[in-house]
């Protein structure tokens, strides 16, 4: 069996419903992310009170600022916990490459006679003369002599062919 394709506008309307469905559950999330920062707030903060002379006033400030104080030291702790780690991530990732090797790309057909290949490989210093031809040993051909005959008068040949042509046409 066969799947039917779905239409185009089948599919449009399933997207738009899948878009309005994500974007409600955002909204949802926000809303959720507000109503809980607000009741951390809550347990956590205490509002101050206000009330009584400038000393206890400038108690609660110094309070407010040792323990501002603090959160600035735990915050500057965390940040440099954070960059050793960034770097030790940033290490092992250099050692991953390193233990993996660097991909070679694919090698090319290159057209080089011997002679400039030997040269490339051992350098100028070196003339090596790849010529195989020049230790090849030389072999003398036998000349075979063939009968003065054949080498005749080509007048006598064309004669003789001609008598041939007339002996065909008499019969």
């Amino acid at each position: 069996m066969s799947e039917k394709k779905m239409t185009s506008s089948r599919r449009h309307v399933l997207k738009s419903l899948i878009l309005t469905i994500a974007a409600k559950w955002l909204d949802e999330e926000k809303a959720a992310d507000i109503a809980a920062k607000e009741e951390y707030m809550t347990e956590h903060c205490v509002k101050p009170s206000m009330s009584g002379d400038q000393a206890t006033l400038m108690e609660a400030c110094k309070k407010l600022h040792t323990l501002l104080d603090k959160l600035d030291e735990e915050r500057y702790d965390l940040l440099s916990k954070v960059g050793k780690a960034d770097k030790e991530i940033e290490d092992l990732n250099i050692k991953l490459v390193d233990v993996r090797g660097v991909k070679k790309p694919a090698l090319r057909k290159v057209r080089m006679s011997a002679d400039a290949m030997l040269k490339a490989l051992l350098g100028s210093k070196h003339s090596v003369n790849m010529d195989l031809r020049a230790n090849l040993k030389q072999v003398k051909k036998e000349v075979k002599e063939e009968p003065q005959e054949a080498a005749g008068d080509w007048r006598k040949n064309v004669e003789d062919k001609a008598d041939r042509k007339k002996m065909f046409e008499a019969t």
